[in-house]
């Protein structure tokens, strides 16, 4: 599945000279071998990266919004392939999959409007006759590292603002899901930019991470990863003093105040929590529920997480598929154990799925009477893992909602306009959805506070962070 493509370098597809295989989280089963870069590669793909700053940078934010557009016009085209590309490598089901690749087109349709709007302005000089300008230019060369879980919206968020900027890209996928980025780049290719605009490797940290970040040349990196692999980059990219953009881990609070509509708040939170396997960054992973609404609140949920059907993502009945692999798998049923032993209730789950003669199938699992010392609720699970504890009055629960050195997202249920304000304000996050988990969108800025991250993408902000402010001081 992997033949067409490879390493992209300068505008072309190569073989490489090493192969890694990818492993399929369904079946354990290898899915096909691809092209790994050496730290030569590597070079040569900052080498064209570098060769292509002047011709991209000089196309202008018109000609480079019509690129975009042509990007978006591909990808829409070969959506049922990308879907099934994101379902094969992630096991997610096929439909959450369709939903990546859409709101990865959204991205580079966003920024092609984006590149036309990048403004300066001018401000009245003190000095008799003179004027300041403050203009914008690209910040040059990316490096862009994306993770697994999301291999098609991650690096679109990186690879549309970078390009409508003007900054060419070196992009380094997850060794998990490099299938996906390499449709997309692909579908790049539709855009007509200059050789070596966007470049593609895959390999080790050694071949692809190092080079990266020790060349010069390269002066911005963008990730999205684990808040550890966050904190090592950033010392890193002091060396060389690159600017960096950091969406880390979170461990969302999501408070069901007393007044909530329960049903629409079921509805809400349990596709969200279940979706890819609760390996998503902003899912809840703490539930706050009033003691008036808990043990309904719970009962129903427990029945709703037993009832999803789990299998293979491109089985259409498939409503969760599998965790990415055996470590990801011992890890949840770790976090899940400890609770237990800590006094949690198990309601539902607690165990890897029976059923299925291989895949990293882990039961959807319901967690009650958690206390916030706990790991469960102490750390990112990054599972199917949903951990629910009583309170009774709002005087406590946002201080124990904001308990937590994570900022990325925040939600709460409620009826009352009031209690909405009062939680938006006081929720330490980057993000917070009252009565929505929808938080993800092209014309939104995404990112968190503390140890979830800096920077954002997404919006007119999302383009900032590509761009260097010039000023100039013009007297006549």
């Amino acid at each position: 599945m992997y033949q067409d493509f490879g390493l992209f370098i300068a505008g072309n597809w190569e073989r490489g000279a090493t192969n890694s295989t990818v492993i399929s989280p369904v079946t354990e089963t290898p899915l096909g071998d691809v092209a790994t870069a050496t730290a030569a590669d590597t070079k040569r793909a900052i080498d064209a990266a570098a060769s292509a700053s002047a011709p991209l940078s000089e196309m202008g934010g018109f000609a480079r919004a019509d690129a975009l557009h042509r990007i978006a016009d591909e990808m829409t085209v070969r959506a049922d392939q990308a879907a099934r590309m994101i379902s094969t490598e992630t096991g997610k089901p096929l439909a959450q999959a369709g939903r990546e690749w859409v709101l990865s087109v959204d991205q580079f349709r966003w920024y092609a409007e984006e590149a036309r709007r990048i403004y300066g302005r001018v401000v009245e000089s003190r000095v008799p006759g003179g004027r300041f300008e403050i203009t914008k230019e690209a910040v040059g060369i990316v490096g862009a590292f994306t993770a697994w879980n999301f291999p098609a919206s991650l690096p679109a968020r990186k690879i549309a603002p970078a390009l409508a900027a003007g900054c060419p890209v070196v992009l380094r996928p997850s060794s998990q899901t490099p299938g996906v980025a390499m449709v997309m780049i692909d579908c790049i290719r539709a855009g007509g930019l200059p050789d070596g605009a966007v470049n593609l490797v895959v390999g080790s940290t050694a071949d692809t991470y190092g080079p990266i970040m020790a060349d010069a040349r390269v002066r911005k990196v963008s990730l999205t990863g684990s808040t550890r692999v966050g904190q090592r980059m950033i010392r890193d990219a002091a060396e060389t003093v690159k600017k960096v953009s950091m969406e880390l881990g979170g461990n969302a609070p999501c408070i069901i105040f007393e007044d909530a509509d329960l049903d629409a708040a079921l509805d809400a939170c349990v596709p969200s929590k279940f979706g890819n396997a609760g390996q998503v960054c902003v899912t809840p992973d703490r539930f706050f529920v009033h003691d008036n609404l808990h043990d309904t609140f719970v009962a129903e949920f427990s029945k709703r997480a037993a009832a999803l059907i789990l299998g293979d993502g491109l089985d259409n009945k498939t409503e969760m598929g599998p965790l990415i692999n055996a470590g990801r798998m011992t890890e949840v049923d770790a976090i899940v154990q400890d609770a237990i032993r800590a006094g949690a209730k198990l309601e539902t789950g607690g165990k890897r799925a029976t059923g299925f003669n291989s895949g990293h199938f882990y039961e959807p699992t319901v967690l009650s009477n958690v206390t916030d010392d706990m790991r469960v609720f102490a750390e990112e699970n990054f599972g199917p893992i949903a951990a629910i504890s009583r309170f009774y009055s709002d005087d406590d629960i946002l201080a124990r909602a904001n308990a937590s050195t994570m900022g990325l997202s925040a939600y709460a249920f409620t009826r009352s306009p009031e209690r909405a304000r009062l939680a938006t304000a006081a929720l330490k996050s980057g993000m917070v959805g009252i009565n929505s988990f929808a938080l993800a969108a092209s014309e939104a800025p995404f990112g968190g506070t503390n140890y979830s991250g800096l920077g954002r993408e997404g919006g007119s902000e999302g383009i900032e962070d590509y761009l260097d402010t010039k000023l100039s001081q013009i007297v006549f």
